[in-house]
């Protein structure tokens, strides 16, 4: 199996990629070579500036093409997150959003206001029904996961339940 072969099929996670990367600088930092240091911190900008100048050309050749950019590649998470990471995703930060809870929308999950100061995105849970019971840690794990890829910008998710609902009958139990 070739190196390109293996590598297309391990998907990428770009948060798991950023802490890898993050951690081989650590390395070279602590082992007290500041040229090493410096030499790999130059060469992660010039590989972020070469791939982030091709995702550029790709966007503007598929713009330029009938039928513009195919909704896929903006919903797939990969390709998503890699837009985002070099600011060329065509999509403002609430379509992001909503594409993110579009990702998990098994969880019933819809935005009700992000504060741009903090980073925080409150969400309501309509999953269960409406009935208020879902497992609000699963969907808040999940939305996290997504806006991840979709929006980093969201460096909190607060998941409020939908209020329960209560079933009423048509009339007194003795009346039917």
């Amino acid at each position: 199996m070739s190196a390109s072969t293996s590598a297309a099929t391990r998907p990428a996670n770009a948060e798991q990629t950023g802490r890898r990367i993050e951690e081989v600088l650590d390395r070279l930092t602590a082992s007290g070579d500041p040229t090493a240091a410096a030499a790999a911190e130059e060469l992660v900008r010039s590989l972020m500036d070469f791939y982030g100048s091709g995702l550029a050309r790709v966007l503007q050749l598929l713009s330029a093409a009938p039928g513009g950019i195919p909704g896929t590649l903006l919903g797939d998470e990969l390709v998503a997150s890699l837009l985002v990471l070099h600011d060329l995703h065509p999509e403002d930060r609430d379509a992001r959003i909503a594409r993110a809870l579009d990702s998990v929308r098994e969880h019933g999950l819809e935005a009700v206001d992000f504060d741009t100061a903090s980073g925080a995105l409150r969400l309501r849970s309509r999953a269960a029904g409406g009935c208020g019971c879902g497992s609000g840690a699963d969907a808040q794990e999940a939305a996290r996961a997504a806006l991840a890829c979709f929006a980093p910008e969201v460096t909190e998710v607060v998941v409020e339940s939908a209020p329960a609902l209560l079933q009423i009958g048509s009339g007194p139990v003795g009346s039917r």
